[in-house]
């Protein structure tokens, strides 16, 4: 009896000192904190930060163009030289009055005429009249126009005459002349209103 009383108070002596020991406690009063999810590598993902704004760049965004609005201000380098061409250009007295376009002798049978528009084709017509009669009417275009003249013996009057001033006045042309050897006797231009003529004398010995 004595035994079992003394095991009993030895028990709970112990009990006594266990509940007395005290668990340190801290003060960190925070959350808990969260381990950063880990990438395929085993480090931890860093996040980026925000880019932050500079005061030195403005915060507008460029207006967007409308080209269907603004096509009609928009054209091409050729335009702008058609235009150039297209305009009339000054009209001088000299377009006015008819050109003397010289004279040479030749002792051939005929003579070999060509002529083009040297400057922007706008349909420009002339009429070729040779000792005062009309041989033919032609529309100058880019390339070199022939035109065959029969020479007659002494002066030989040939003129050309501008029926209009197409699209872009005045009339204007290039025109060369050559022997019947095919060697270049002379090469001329003009710029003439509409009934403005330029005339060549042709001597045949």
């Amino acid at each position: 009896m004595k035994a079992r009383l003394l095991l009993f108070i030895m028990m709970m002596a112990g009990l006594g000192t266990y509940a007395q020991i005290e668990i340190p406690r801290t003060t960190n009063t925070a959350g808990v904190l969260k381990a950063e999810p880990e990438s395929k590598s085993g480090f931890p993902l860093l996040k980026a930060e925000e880019p932050k704004e500079s005061k030195y760049l403005r915060n507008d965004k460029p207006e967007k163009i409308d080209f269907r609005q603004t096509n009609k201000e928009l054209i091409t380098a050729g335009e702008v030289v058609e235009k150039k061409w297209k305009k009339d250009r000054d009209i001088k007295n000299a377009h006015k009055a008819d050109q003397y376009l010289g004279d040479f002798t030749t002792g051939g049978k005929f003579v070999e005429l060509y002529a083009r528009d040297h400057e922007y084709v706008d349909g420009d017509k002339v009429s070729i009249i040779v000792n005062g009669v009309e041989i033919q009417s032609i529309t100058l275009g880019a390339g070199y126009h022939p035109i065959l003249v029969k020479l007659e013996s002494g002066f030989n009057n040939i003129e050309f005459e501008a029926l209009n001033q197409g699209t872009s006045g005045p009339n204007t042309a290039e025109l060369k002349v050559l022997d019947e050897d095919g060697k270049l006797v002379t090469s001329k231009v003009w710029n003439l209103l509409t009934g403005a003529k330029a005339s060549l004398i042709v001597v045949k010995k």
